[in-house]
């Protein structure tokens, strides 16, 4: 097939087939205006910034004709899927150009965005143990810090390289003013500089689409609105490699337990940290801690959802063992179970029946505890792709058991109307608010 360009010439066929397999150098996330008064799209300012970044992306790269340069979600044709759609771009762009406003962070579909490009972002730095920030943010309307989210609040990005008038009124303000028609070019011009300087040095590699309707928001559930990241601790059991059970491969161990790495040489971090990034990609703040640590005493109020990342080699320690079914006795339905192992780790597989059969004997409460998810990861979880997939469903399968179990303030004082019962601990600060209808908040407690 062949395409005439805009000067009548041809391009030939192959340097088509060269643009088609180009991907977007960024994805443009932004949040819908609602229409009002009939009057014109209120959209149409953002689609101009669009069109500009393509512009100046285009000179400034050697992208042949017909590349896509950038992708804003107007782009989807009537009739394509439009979560498909999304999921294959975000699973393949290089930059991920979010437009904060106040309505962004209030947007649910913008959370899904955000969180799907950055799981790529969190796996490919697992792999390789290298940094990897590919999201350029641009500032629409300007938002204040104590606003942001988590995953927003973390970014390092200085807004003031694109002018102060860029800082204060935004690429909104600048755009709609004809008074500050320079100040708007310079912007533009300085955003997509940096989107090519970020898609040509850091190359994140393409991902599995995410499902965008069943994906989470990287700002937190919708009942709790944007504010300060909830509380979530990961919790470690594991040997060390100065204590492995006699012939078990140090490869996957270090001097703390936080230092294991049950996907390596697949994965080059140790896990905690992968899950304390894929936690925090959620909006919580993830708290890492060793199962031999001090625990508190089972009669205690929880002070916190937990997930608990188990070697089954552990079990081949008495010890271990033994405080291991001692935890599980508390039966503690706000900590999650999940048993990460490696099909490609020979001794793993090698050893599954029996490590399984022991685990199960030594915790049979978390082993049969909640929805099918959380027995599924109680039993296994084979590679790290899936422990991705896996653990923002067990997360939030945490958080709702803990707002279930968490001590109440003020104690209840024999019925009658009153003030709403509050939660006490590092949660009851938050505004967050268990949704009756979420599936999570059916979880049994076994």
């Amino acid at each position: 097939m062949r395409v005439l360009t805009q000067d009548g010439g041809r391009v030939h066929a192959s340097t088509q087939q060269r643009a088609v397999s180009h991907r977007p150098y960024f994805f443009l996330s932004y949040a819908h205006t609602p229409g009002y008064g009939g009057g014109t799209d209120p959209d149409m300012w953002v689609e101009r910034l669009f069109q500009d970044l393509c512009g100046h992306v285009m000179a400034m790269t050697d992208l042949p004709a017909g590349a896509p340069a950038g992708f804003m979600d107007r782009e989807i044709r009537s009739g394509e899927g439009w979560s498909e759609r999304l999921g294959d771009v975000l699973a393949t762009c290089r930059v991920f150009v979010p437009l904060f406003s106040p309505r962004y962070f209030a947007s649910e579909m913008c959370g899904k965005e955000w969180y799907a490009f950055e799981q790529r972002a969190i796996h490919h730095r697992a792999r390789s143990n290298q940094p990897a920030e590919a999201i350029v943010p641009a500032l629409w309307v300007p938002v204040p810090p104590s606003q942001l989210p988590g995953s927003a609040e973390r970014l390092q990005f200085n807004h003031r390289d694109f002018g102060e008038r860029y800082v204060s009124d935004g690429l909104y303000g600048l755009i709609k003013l004809r008074l500050f028609a320079e100040e708007y070019e310079r912007a533009v011009y300085e955003l997509a500089k940096r989107i090519v300087s970020v898609a040509d040095s850091v190359r994140i590699d393409t991902g599995r689409p995410v499902d965008y309707r069943l994906a989470p928001s990287a700002f937190g559930s919708p009942s709790s609105g944007v504010g300060a990241p909830r509380p979530m601790q990961i919790t470690i059991a594991a040997p060390t490699r100065h204590d492995l059970p006699e012939g078990r491969n140090s490869d996957h161990y270090g001097d703390h337990p936080q230092d294991w790495n049950p996907y390596y040489p697949a994965a080059a971090r140790p896990l905690a940290y992968v899950a304390e990034e894929l936690v925090r990609s959620l909006n919580y703040q993830a708290v890492i801690t060793s199962f031999d640590e001090d625990r508190h005493d089972g009669k205690t109020a929880p002070s916190t959802p937990e997930i608990l990342l188990v070697d089954r080699w552990a079990l081949r320690d008495e010890d271990h063992r033994r405080r291991l079914a001692a935890f599980d006795a508390e039966n503690r339905p706000w900590v999650t179970m999940v048993v990460p192992w490696s099909r490609d780790d020979h001794q793993s597989r090698a050893a599954e029946s029996e490590l399984t059969e022991t685990l199960e004997a030594t915790m049979p409460v978390k082993m049969g505890q909640g929805r099918a998810l959380c027995r599924a990861a109680a039993k296994g979880v084979p590679t790290m792709e899936a422990f991705g997939q896996l653990l923002p469903q067990v997360v939030e399968v945490a958080a709702q058991q803990y707002l279930k179990h968490a001590k109440a303030y003020p104690p209840g004082s024999g019925g009658g109307s009153g003030e709403r019962t509050r939660l006490t601990g590092p949660m009851g600060s938050t505004s967050y608010i268990p949704d009756p209808h979420d599936p999570a908040t059916e979880v049994e407690d076994l």
